[in-house]
């Protein structure tokens, strides 16, 4: 869309919010483009093709917000947007018992857009099909297959945001994500293994060898053949070798979620008011980042237009700040660490994570299996929870034995437990290779606003006094 008349809406959009009562105001416009293809057994089962587009306001008065919202992309419907959200704030404002008052901020104007070689849009349905196809075959040769299942998803668009200091920013987000899995029925066994991931780039990610669609395929494949042949877990405390995604949930679910400030200023989370406190051991370091080098979402902004930097949550098991809009920073008298994010525009933006991990070390992937020396390497997860006193439970999907430092024979579907507080003093170290995902599949469900994209994954850690159970 032109980008001169998306701005000229949204300051009337914040000139009606103005007008009418309201003491900021914050208006922000996204256009995304979502497609996928489910390609089953060779057969397209389904393919979706969506525009999601519309304008946000919010409005504040004395603290107090008031959000509406409108799919019309004309002044009529931004304005009566703005005097909606105004009208809301001023209504609230007496029964409002937990005011987010923020001090006004110079005014930001840029423009953020990553450097795509192979933009999605510029490439027709077959192509990405044909990605599909490639990861399919490549499975079949591997292993002869009941169900063989190819995911492919992009999101892709633009967002604008002005407020009331005079900030117009534009920024691009993108993503793609191809998944393929192998499902096998073999002598009453069951069994099935997936790999593909996301990153925010073009089609060129899936040109890099270890993304590409004969890789993804093969190791699929190669993956669920050896889960025909499982042994059990060892069960009780022990040492774990997480993989950079089974660690990267741990950090997101169990930690990340802790140190999102409305839950601290509310005094939910356990980690409230212990700013400086020793948390973890001297190798625990952990951050929430809006561009990273490696990888992950390309978030240059927040929802509240925030420039997004490097935010360290816990450094050398010291934890050192919390995840903050405007608001709650305001409240904690500290600055906003670009964490105010929201679904799409039918949401207002709450403290979100955006790539959260451990900081990587100084480890080869071989003196981490040697560090665990017995134990288990537990590289995927399905399904799991993660609670406020920061216990947590997570399934691991595919894993390992380790036996005197060695890895041998893989291991049937295990729960790992524990809680995050005391984990933290158990992480003996840190891989140097690190690898964060930027998902199209999945994401982060919190105050209704689900599938939140974020970045998943970080360094594999060795952790000890990990509970992990399993059918002996």
């Amino acid at each position: 869309m032109n980008s001169d008349y998306i701005f000229d809406l949204l300051h009337e959009a914040v000139e009606e919010g103005e007008k009418n009562g309201a003491k900021f105001v914050e208006a922000r416009f996204d256009d995304y483009q979502i497609n996928t293809i489910d390609l089953t057994n060779d057969i397209i089962k389904e393919s979706s093709s969506k525009r999601r587009r519309g304008t946000g306001v919010m409005a504040y008065y004395n603290g107090t917000p008031g959000y509406s919202f409108t799919p019309e992309v004309n002044s009529e419907g931004v304005k009566a947007a703005a005097n909606r959200a105004a009208k809301l704030a001023i209504t609230a404002d007496p029964r409002n018992r937990m005011k987010m008052e923020f001090i006004e901020r110079p005014a930001i104007k840029d423009k953020a857009v990553p450097i795509i070689k192979k933009h999605p849009k510029d490439y027709e349905f077959q192509d990405k099909l044909e990605l599909l196809k490639r990861g399919t075959i490549a499975i079949k040769e591997n292993v002869d297959a009941t169900t063989i299942q190819g995911q492919y998803g992009e999101f892709y668009g633009e967002k604008y945001f002005v407020n009331s200091e005079g900030s117009e920013i534009y920024w691009v987000p993108i993503v793609v994500d191809m998944r393929v899995r192998a499902d096998i029925v073999e002598n009453g066994k069951r069994a099935t293994a997936m790999d593909g991931m996301g990153q925010s780039q073009g089609l060129e990610f899936f040109d890099q060898e270890r993304n590409s669609p004969e890789v993804v395929g093969a190791n699929a494949g190669k993956w669920c053949k050896e889960q025909l042949d499982v042994v059990s877990a060892p069960t009780g405390k022990q040492k774990v070798l997480a993989g950079s995604t089974l660690g990267g949930v741990i950090v997101h679910e169990s930690f990340g979620h802790l140190s999102e400030a409305d839950f601290v200023v509310t005094g939910m989370s356990p980690i409230a008011d212990r700013l400086g406190e020793k948390l973890g051991n001297d190798l625990v370091t952990i951050i929430d980042e809006g561009v990273t080098p490696y990888g992950g979402w390309f978030f240059p902004y927040d929802d509240q237009g925030t420039k997004a930097g490097r935010t360290v949550i816990v450094e050398n098991g010291i934890l050192k700040g919390y995840l903050h809009d405007r608001g709650t920073a305001q409240k904690m008298n500290t600055e906003p660490t670009a964490n105010s994010r929201a679904l799409s525009f039918m949401f207002p933006s709450i403290c979100r994570m955006k790539n959260t991990y451990f900081e990587k070390g100084d480890l080869t992937e071989e003196e981490a299996i040697e560090m665990v020396g017995d134990g288990i390497y537990a590289i995927s997860w399905r399904g799991g929870t993660a609670s406020f006193d920061g216990n947590f439970l997570f399934n691991c999907s595919r894993g390992y034995l380790i036996e005197k430092g060695e890895v041998t024979k893989p291991i049937k579907t295990a729960s790992l437990s524990g809680n995050v507080l005391e984990l933290l003093k158990h992480v003996e170290g840190t891989t140097k290779n690190m690898i964060l995902r930027g998902n199209f599949f999945g994401g982060c469900g919190k105050g209704e606003q689900f599938p939140l994209p974020v970045g998943m994954g970080g360094p594999e850690v060795v952790m000890d006094q990990v509970l992990v159970g399993g059918a002996q």
